[in-house]
């Protein structure tokens, strides 16, 4: 028996958004005696409690802010925002697979909004 699984959408999240939508799903689970919280949620919790250091607004400015560049898309803006790079290189790695490499100035601006919510 083979299942196929559909994708019905797809939206990005910062950090801070899926912490806030995480924190009401565990907060159902917990009001349900019966139901037990699974590993993968509760890794998931763990991950967003350590990492997310925005509440939800800051974060959408700040992927707002990113998409006003003009080297920046939308997966990208989020994957900066989730994983704030702290110099050149780990803004590379970001940009890694696409076609095309920032300069310096470019990768600047970047790390210059990026700065404004470290």
């Amino acid at each position: 028996m083979t299942i196929f699984k559909e994708k019905v959408g797809e939206e990005y999240l910062t950090l801070a958004e899926t912490k806030e939508i995480l924190e009401s799903l565990e907060r159902e689970r917990a009001a349900d005696e019966d139901r037990e919280m699974r590993y993968e949620l509760a890794r998931a919790i763990e991950h967003v409690n350590r990492f997310a250091t925005l509440d939800p607004e800051e974060s959408q400015e700040f992927v707002d802010e990113l998409l006003d560049l003009e080297k920046v898309d939308e997966a990208t803006a989020y994957k900066i925002a989730n994983t704030m790079p702290k110099d050149r290189d780990e803004l590379r790695a970001i940009y890694a697979q696409e076609r095309f490499s920032l300069s310096g100035d470019e990768l600047d601006d970047i790390l210059d909004v990026v700065a404004k919510y470290v």
